[in-house]
Parts: structure tokens; sequence; C-alpha cells
């Protein structure tokens, strides 16, 4: 039964911007659709458009019925009655969906209120009771707090609740778990499928997270350009991909089961909604592009029962049984004569012992006085070796970020030591600071907010040059430019005129101008497309490969650390849980909290997914400013509850530090009753052939 049926959307901006071009899609009841795609392809305006969200100088043409009712053009009045009770979303971003003065239970006691005759006393009932259901500890005391007061987590668990809080019939998820550590989105991926269970609800799962989706739904619709490029279940989508943009899509997702090598990005960046290029809108970035794909945009068609492609090779593509792989050229990195010495025999480039950073927990705004501690970093050790890759890893809170800072500073640590390059920084004068700071170089998260708005990007690239007294610096900058896969060209144009992917690469341009040794790579992908994050990830294997660079990588994402790191520290409330060789910690993680995070992160594998046992965390992570007694992790491990009494009172009385595992040269963990095993299931590759 179709609960809602959407034909033919088109949404025009002003100054005649269509975002979306004539999308059309049928939902049943119980049924997932993921709508998947690329920043500014049009996921979230085409929901926006169903829910009668988008400003009025938006114009929005078709049809969209929800049980036979349009949507579209329906009365203000009208749509407010259905919005929340038939129909619910889920926002992105729970913080500024939520009201910061009202408490959460009255929140969701007010969306019950508008929908249902009820009484204030009930409707408080009832939101503690949703609560209770997506999972929120203490749910009775817990409604009485504000949104602020709620982890992101918990803030989208309870979003989850306001959504089902009326039964609705379709709920439109709209990138619901993006700023979420994977722990905490396993959970609310968790709750979303209880929801679902209780209200019997059609979902759409708007996401650009390909492992999501292969988990959650029945059916995919691929978005490129406003439009939809490719139709069908799940399976036919993931294991037999007929459109070259789904194909690159998949092929370019970093796998924590893949084999280890390159990735195969999608050259070039999706085209604005101003200017589309003629014909086929991913033309100018397909490899099998012909004449014919630029004279005329190809439609929407339908191959077979319930799939639909819009490309005029798929038959091709089928007959052949072509591969992401094989229809994207896959770079070719040169291998590293450096890593062939054992690391052991390799020099030592960043070395930490003992590392510990607090900071003063104040109270009071004119008189304030402290009340306590927040032990951000607690004594921390590791090493990176010349031309080899470190991540830490681990949740939000965990102090990755304070452990950067520490390094970056290249002052005397609080406590602990830190060494760089054979120097260490607490006796290092203004002068040695300055000379140290050329070897070592940062990468930052958010390129956009890390380069300088007002300035030319050869500038920007040039600014450490003129400041070291570097005297070619034109050349300089072509050469760096070129470098990192842009054009010398490029250098009088302004950081706003380039994508996220570009911007990334000027960032590593700037950071590589003095030709550093060690290079610090603060998320260096996570804001950027799963397509452009391919490119930047192999470009920096590239460039470690050839200029003999060593990275200390931090990251949530741990698929990515797979294709990137050589070794893996993994963090939790400041201590080191777990440390070692990629293939170890990932192969055979002992810690319990290791095993939980790989267990966490979601496969690009409908049928592994679907079948796949995860390790789910309870609660969220300790505050650092009351850390619990003994071991930081029993309060959420998970093989505590099955340790005898003896056991679990080490646990609470005697904290871990970390130990290296029987037969393994490079492999520790902190955990009293470590214990290996494996958590990533084989993948499932179904090439139809």
């Amino acid at each position: 039964m179709t609960i809602l049926d959407v034909r033919d959307l088109t949404v025009t901006f002003k100054g005649g911007i269509e975002a979306v071009r004539g999308v059309s899609y049928q939902l049943s009841r119980g049924e997932v659709l993921g709508i998947v795609g690329e920043s500014g392809s049009g996921k979230s305006v085409t929901s926006l458009a169903v829910m009668g969200l988008l400003p009025t100088s938006a114009v929005v043409s078709g049809s969209a019925k929800l049980h036979g009712q349009e949507l579209l053009g329906m009365p203000e009045d009208e749509i407010i009655r259905l919005r929340g009770k038939t129909v619910s979303m889920i926002f992105q971003d729970p913080l500024s969906a939520f009201t910061p003065v009202y408490t959460i239970g009255d929140q969701i006691a007010e969306a019950v209120r508008i929908h249902q005759k009820m009484g204030r006393d009930k409707a408080a009932k009832k939101a503690v009771e949703l609560l209770d259901l997506v999972g929120i500890p203490h749910p009775g005391v817990r409604a009485k707090s504000f949104p602020h007061e709620f982890s992101g987590g918990m803030r989208q668990r309870a979003m989850i609740a306001m959504a089902i809080a009326n039964d609705p019939d379709v709920i439109i998820c709209d990138e619901p778990t993006t700023a979420l550590d994977v722990t905490i989105q396993a959970q609310v991926l968790e709750v979303l499928k209880t929801a679902q269970e209780e209200t019997g609800a059609g979902i759409v799962m708007i996401t650009h997270d390909l492992g999501v989706v292969a988990g959650m739904a029945d059916r995919v619709l691929v978005m490129y350009a406003g439009k939809p490029v490719e139709q069908g279940t799940v399976d036919d989508i993931y294991y037999r991909p007929r459109m070259p943009y789904t194909m690159g899509l998949l092929a370019s997702i970093p796998r924590i089961d893949g084999e280890e090598g390159p990735l195969v990005p999608i050259e070039g960046n999706p085209p604005s909604p101003s200017a589309l290029p003629p014909g086929c809108p991913f033309a100018p970035r397909c490899p099998m592009r012909v004449d014919a794909c630029q004279e005329e945009e190809p439609e929407l068609v339908e191959i077979s029962g319930g799939r639909h492609v819009a490309c005029i090779r798929s038959r091709e593509i089928e007959h052949k049984g072509l591969t992401g792989a094989d229809v994207f050229p896959v770079p070719v990195i040169p291998a590293s004569e450096i890593v062939r010495v054992p690391r052991e025999h390799r020099e030592t480039v960043l070395e930490l012992n003992d590392l510990v950073k607090h900071f003063p927990l104040m109270k009071g705004a004119v008189f304030k006085r402290r009340v306590g501690t927040v032990h951000a970093v607690d004594g921390i050790s590791f090493d990176i070796a010349e031309g080899e890759t470190l991540a830490l890893v681990g949740e939000s809170g965990c102090g990755k970020t304070t452990t950067l800072q520490q390094i970056m500073q290249l002052e005397a640590p609080q406590s602990g030591r830190i060494v760089v390059l054979g120097k260490d920084s607490s006796a290092l004068d203004r002068a040695s600071r300055k000379a140290l700071r050329r070897d070592l170089q940062i990468v930052f998260q958010d390129p956009m907010a890390a380069l300088d708005p007002r300035m030319p990007v050869g500038d920007i690239v040039a600014e450490p040059l003129r400041a070291h007294g570097r005297k070619d610096i034109a050349r300089r900058v072509s050469e760096l430019l070129e470098l990192v896969g842009l054009s010398p060209e490029h250098a009088e144009r302004y950081p706003q005129q380039f994508s996220g992917g570009q911007r990334q690469r000027i960032g590593i341009a700037r950071a590589l101008a003095l030709e550093p040794k060690v290079l610090v790579l603060d998320e260096p992908v996570s804001a950027l497309d799963v397509s452009i994050q391919a490119g930047v990830i192999n470009l920096l294997e590239e460039l470690k490969t050839t200029l003999g660079l060593s990275y200390l990588f931090v990251a949530h994402d741990l698929a990515v650390v797979r294709h990137l790191a050589d070794r893996v520290a993994v963090m939790y409330l400041g201590r080191i849980a777990e440390i070692g060789s990629v293939e170890d910690v990932y192969d055979r993680p002992a810690h319990p909290y290791t095993q939980a995070l790989l267990s966490a992160i979601p496969l690009p594998d409908p049928e592994v997914e679907r079948s796949r046992k995860r390790i789910l965390l309870e609660g969220d992570l300790p505050s650092p400013a009351d850390p619990p007694s003994g071991c930081r992790f029993r309060t959420r491990c998970p093989k505590f509850a099955r340790l005898t009494e003896g056991q679990q009172q080490q646990c609470v009385t005697q904290e871990p530090a970390v130990t290296r595992l029987a037969n393994a040269a490079d492999h520790g963990a902190a955990c009293h009753y470590a214990e290996e095993i494996e958590v990533i299931p084989a993948s499932n590759d179904q090439e139809e052939v």
C-alpha cells in the first residue's frame, strides 16, 4: 500500500535556480527508502518541499500525495495539522531543532497535545514513556532537562521520540546520524528501527553514508544535479549498479573490511544548479562518456522490474559486467623506500611519554572559584617512526584534539614529555621553537575556516615561506599547487571560489610549503563528500611515499584510518585503550571499547549488514571532569557484567595500563581481561557477471 506518492517534483529558487528537477518515488507502509548523493544533489530540498518547509520564495511544482491527499499547495493550517501527526521529520541538527528555553519533556508533550486531545499531565507522562522507548536513561528525570543538557546522541534520540509521538505514517530522516560518533550512531539507528517497529511507518532516509543505507533501506534512490539517476532495490544498487555515478560512489568508499590500496575517486566536482552542462550533468566527470552524452540529458527509464537508470550506456554496463574499478581508473601510488626498513631501525620523529593536560573547572560569573578538574589527557604515551602514519581515534571528548594542541604548541607540557625530531619541547627557546615549526605542520579539519577569505590562494600558500625568509616564493607556490593536483593559475583565485576538496588541497599545499618532516592531520577529510574524500586520501598517501612524510592522523572515521594509517592508538577519556598496527587492531581487537567501535561502523554491503551482530554501548561518554574509578570504560563495558564479583572489583579499583599482548610485537591493550576477537565480518562481493 503506497502512503506517499511523489511525482515529477521540481523546486526552483530565486534567480531561476532549479535545485530539484523532476523527482518521483513511492513509499509503502513499513518500507525504508534511502535517498543518497553528494552535497548539493537536492536530497534535503526534496523532502523539505514535501513537508512544506521551504521559504515562500521557492517555486514548487509537481505532486506529493499522502494517502491520496495533495500536499503541495495545501493551505498552511491544513498542512500544520498533518505535520507531526501523519508525517514527521527528524532533522540533521537536533540542537537547533529544539527550542532552548523549554525542557525536552515539555516539547515532546506539546507535540502530543497539538494533535491529540490529551491533558497536560497525561501528555507529560506520554513524553516520559517515549523517552524511555528511545533509550534515554532515567527518563522521568531527563524529561525535565533542557536541550543543552543532553549529549548529541541523546538529543537525536529525543528528536526521534518527538517524531514518533503521534504514530506517524511517514518519517523523513534528514542525515540523522551525520554529526554523531560511530558508537552513538549505532545506538540511534537501533532506536530508529525500534521506532519503525512500534509505528509501522514508512521511512525516507536521506544520507550520504552508504553504509547506513545498506543496513536500513529496502530501496535506494540515487540523485545527481537535482535529478534521480538510478533507482532500485538496495541489493540491485549495491551489487549491480548500472549508472557510472552510482558505481563511482560505491567504489570510492573506504571500507574497514576492504583490501588496502588506493581508493577510486570521482574526478571533478558536482555542477552548480545555476550552470548545468549540456546533456548529461555527470558527463564531464564520467570516464564512459561519449559524444551522445553531451547532446541530450538521458531520462530515467525502467530497465527491469522496478529498476530505473538514467544512462545511455547502462545496457553495456550490464552486458559486460563492469564494476566501479573497471569504469574509474585506480591511481597507482609508488611504494615508499622508507617503509621497507623495519620500524625499529627507523628514526623516531615524534614521541610522547606520560603526557598529561588537565584544565581547571571554574564556577561563578564575577568571583570565580575552582570546583573541579577536567582530565582531558591523563598520561598517554606513543611514538611515530619516520615514514609512518599513526592514527589517533576515539569518540568526541576522548582527548584527541587536546593531544594535538599540546604537540603543536612546542612548549613544556603540564606533565610528561614531548620530543619532536629528537628535541624535547620543554628545552626549546623562542628561536629553536620557530626553527622546529618548519618541520612540524598541521592540516585542519575545516578548510574554509583555516584559509583567510580575504587573501588569494597564492598569498595563503606563500605566507609560511615569507615568515621563514624564503626567496623563491613564486616558483615554490607553483610547485606546491601542482604537487596537490591544482593549477598554478589558481594562485590568483580566492578560497571561496574553490570546492571543499580543492580547499583541503590548498591547506595541504600550505602545510607542505616549508618541506616538513611531520604532518599533523586533524580530521582532514571529515567535511568532504565520499567521492571527493577518496581523492584527498590518495593524495595524502602519495605525498607520504614521495616526500617521506610522517603523519599523526586524528580521525573518527575508522574506515578512512584503515586506508591511511600504519598504526592506531584508540583513546578513551584521556587514556589510550589500545595501540598497535592497523592489521592487529582491526583484525584482532582486544579491548572491549575497540571491539565496540569497529562493530558500530556500517559496511556498504546490504547482505552483511542485515545479518551483522553489533556490540552496542550503553549510555554516553562519562564527563572527563569526573572519570570513573579504576578502569574508565567499566561503566559502559559489555564485558563487565559477565565478570565474577572479584574480577569486577579489580576493574573498579585498579586502572589498567597498556600491556603488550601475548605473541604480539606491537599490540597492547589497557584491559585487565583483554581478549582478541574478530568483529569485522568478511565482505560479500556479489558482482553480477
